[in-house]
């Protein structure tokens, strides 16, 4: 089990609000699924996705991530563990627009301490895997977005991290674009990467494995208690 995260609520203070984001979410990941988390706006999936991604602590619950105990974790030790075993791909891809897309890649690699001769070579071959071995010196303003997100999967998947965790990895690209990069997802899978995908277009999410819906911070896995009620 790469991921499991058990009985997590998420509550946010407004005033003095006790505002419950995620109510008693569990959700558990073997090792090289695909999974496609889908709920709509406000549901709580982008709550979900920081905690997975060790970027925000829930109110209680437990999480488990490739064995260790993420809320046992100091910061530091946090900030280690997401560089460690968590590749994210944003929606706005979150370029750096004055670096090549050799240098946007090999960031990752120098936060965690690679020597800048190891970092070349291992941003050029995962810019060769996702097909831009060509455009290595490019800036992100030179490039389309769906070269962009290329850029950005390619950055995500540098320190071979144990889950890509994808925030709606579409949602800036056009249609065309947008089907490159969901083929590019189903090839890293096919390779063994495990995918975490965040997304509100069913179109997307049947591209997965196994959808899970987040509706009002509940969880339910498609074709369980969702399909009863329907």
């Amino acid at each position: 089990m790469i991921l499991d995260l058990q009985n997590i609520y998420k509550d946010y203070q407004q005033d003095k609000l006790v505002v419950p984001v995620l109510k008693d979410v569990s959700l558990q990941v073997e090792e090289g699924e695909y999974v496609a988390v889908m709920g709509p706006s406000g549901s709580g999936k982008t709550t979900l996705m920081n905690i997975i991604g060790c970027l925000d602590r829930p109110t209680s619950g437990t999480y488990q991530l490739a064995g260790e105990d993420v809320l046992k974790c100091k910061d530091k030790e946090m900030s280690d563990l997401r560089l460690r075993c968590i590749g994210f791909v944003f929606q706005s891809f979150q370029l750096l627009s004055r670096q090549s897309a050799l240098e946007n890649v090999a960031l990752p690699l120098s936060y965690a301490g690679v020597k800048k001769k190891e970092r070349k070579i291992r941003a050029s071959q995962a810019l060769e895997r996702v097909g831009l071995g060509d455009r290595v010196t490019f800036k992100p303003t030179q490039l389309s977005g769906g070269q962009k997100q290329r850029v950005a999967i390619a950055r995500a998947m540098v320190n071979n991290p144990k889950i890509l965790l994808a925030d709606e990895p579409t949602g800036a690209l056009d249609s065309k674009s947008g089907q490159q990069i969901m083929d590019l997802f189903q090839q890293l899978n096919d390779e063994g990467v495990t995918i975490v995908m965040i997304t509100h277009d069913r179109n997307i999410a049947s591209k997965a494995k196994r959808i899970v819906h987040i509706i009002d911070g509940m969880i339910t896995e498609e074709g369980s208690e969702e399909a009863e009620h329907e």
